[in-house]
């Protein structure tokens, strides 16, 4: 997923992006796009070396007592964990770029601050053996958070532990309210529930005025020459639904869902740089609107089939400085197209993809996705980030959308998904059509102090809104100045000095 400004969350949106500055330095550098091994050219592996470190070593300029204190009460990341997101094995023939995309499953776990894969010999003309060397972060993390902008009040508190008994099991506690409604959740995520590459996740959200569950269970596409995956999902809600208009409550009402489904596909070929693979699914979902004055609900039953073809090649970038300091990230800019065919009452679609160019120091990110049956919804996003200005990560960003005929809760509202113009109230802005654009410039200033903690500067601007088709445009502007307050040792950043007023 190609990193966003501060504040932006997951979705797929429209989002343009400008380089601002050319000149030598930046860290930024390919990782893929190496040429394969050629069969005859591939050597066994003989042994698999191991070494998971702990938050700190004895070269850190980190104080003696903090790092010891830290170490002692950090539960270090199991030697197994490393082992099963490895993709090459002991009697495997050497590949390069499955190497490159170990290294990159293991970033994926969020709970390393330095990874490294390798191969060594003990002698110049040895076995070969794999090493993976891993340095742990700092994984228990207390939450508080206040948010006031446009005079609506956010807050929430609770308990992050993103590496469990050092199993990369992330487990999330937390309670926060905000002008809609109060909220406890719950998540639980293992990437390695069951054998090697098996997924469960499982979110529980106890609202004030409702409650939602959901989880995800199954063998997902884990590399990118996998052969096939497997999942199966399921969610239960009833909860209020809120709709707004120019800023004012227009509606509400009672959504009860259940669902569950199962997904599968299979690679028709498959490389360690590309892939084309078939996929099917087949949801039962019951999912009625009913006034909130009523106690009686409608019953309506839907049984969906979906089937398409997911095409892509491989091709990622490496960052530092990104969304993080003192730690390499993976930002995935491949070439990827999926479409599929929806049948239900009707017949439907679904299309998503995205295209990119890269260059020393910078990438470009198109990405589209549309989907069609009984509404329609067209998202787009392009993202271009330089990093060509010593100390600078320049970002500009743009999207848009548009949905037709949305169910209750389907418009567009920046603040509830917390992905569009920052700084503004509660529903400001809602409807059917929206835009965002933003400009950041990510200033690193310091990038260890004492081996515990980096500052940045982050100044913005942004631009967007949504509104409804009948009304003109609802769309504002903020400019603002975030302090980036990183702990390296730390597995996520936090941003201070976010409050504002319209």
């Amino acid at each position: 997923m190609v990193g966003r400004p501060d504040g932006l969350t997951a979705g797929a949106v429209v989002a343009i992006a400008v380089s601002l500055a050319v000149a030598p330095s930046g860290r930024l550098a390919a990782q893929t796009d190496r040429p394969a091994d050629r069969p005859s050219d591939r050597q066994i592996i003989d042994t698999i070396i191991i070494e998971n470190g702990n938050i700190f070593d004895r070269d850190d300029a980190t104080p003696d007592w903090v790092a010891h204190l830290a170490n002692k009460l950090h539960m270090r990341t199991r030697q197994w964990v490393v082992r099963r997101r490895l993709l090459l094995q002991r009697g495997a023939p050497f590949d390069s770029a499955r190497m490159a995309e170990s290294e990159r499953a293991l970033r994926s776990l969020g709970v390393f601050r330095s990874v490294r894969v390798d191969t060594v010999r003990s002698q110049p003309d040895g076995k070969l053996a794999l090493r993976a060397v891993t340095s742990d972060g700092w994984s228990t993390q207390p939450q508080a958070s206040f948010t006031s902008a446009g005079g609506d009040n956010t807050w929430d508190v609770g308990f992050i532990e993103r590496n469990f008994l050092g199993t990369a099991t992330e487990v999330v506690l937390r309670y926060g309210r905000n002008p809609d409604r109060s909220h406890l959740d719950f998540d639980f995520i293992n990437p390695l529930f069951f054998g090697r590459r098996t997924l469960l996740t499982l979110r529980y959200r106890n609202l004030s005025d409702g409650r939602r569950g959901e989880w995800h269970f199954g063998l997902p596409f884990h590399e990118t020459s996998a052969p096939y995956s497997l999942e199966t999902y399921g969610e239960a809600a009833q909860e209020r639904v809120l709709r707004f208009r120019d800023d004012a409550l227009l509606d509400s009402t009672r959504h009860h869902l259940l669902r569950a489904g199962i997904i599968g596909g299979i690679a028709a070929t498959a490389t360690t740089h590309s892939f084309t693979r078939l996929w099917a699914g087949w949801e039962w979902r019951r999912e009625d609107f009913g006034a909130t004055d009523t106690s009686r609900v409608p019953y309506s039953v839907f049984s969906t089939v979906r089937a398409g073809i997911e095409i892509g090649s491989v091709r990622f970038r490496v960052l530092e400085h990104f969304n993080s300091y003192a730690r390499r990230e993976d930002v995935d800019v491949s070439p990827t197209l999926r479409l599929g065919v929806v049948l239900q009452s009707g017949v439907g679609y679904e299309l998503s993809g995205q295209t990119s160019a890269v260059w020393k120091r910078g990438f470009a990110v198109l990405r589209l996705a549309a989907n069609g049956l009984d509404s329609t919804r067209t998202q787009a996003e392009l993202t271009v980030v330089s990093q060509n200005i010593p100390r600078h990560t320049l970002i500009a960003h743009a999207e848009g959308g548009i949905v037709t005929h949305p169910k209750p809760g389907g418009e567009f509202d920046p603040w509830t998904v917390q992905r569009g113009p920052r700084l503004f109230g509660a529903h400001d802005f809602t409807g059917t059509r929206t835009t965002w654009l933003v400009f950041e410039d990510r200033i690193l200033v310091a990038d260890q102090i004492l081996g515990l903690m980096a500052v940045g500067l982050a100044p913005f601007l942004d631009y967007g809104g949504a509104w409804y088709g009948d009304e003109p445009a609802r769309q504002g502007v903020k400019s603002h100045q975030n302090t980036r307050v990183s702990q390296p040792r730390k597995l996520s950043m936090s941003s201070a000095a976010r409050a504002s007023t319209r």
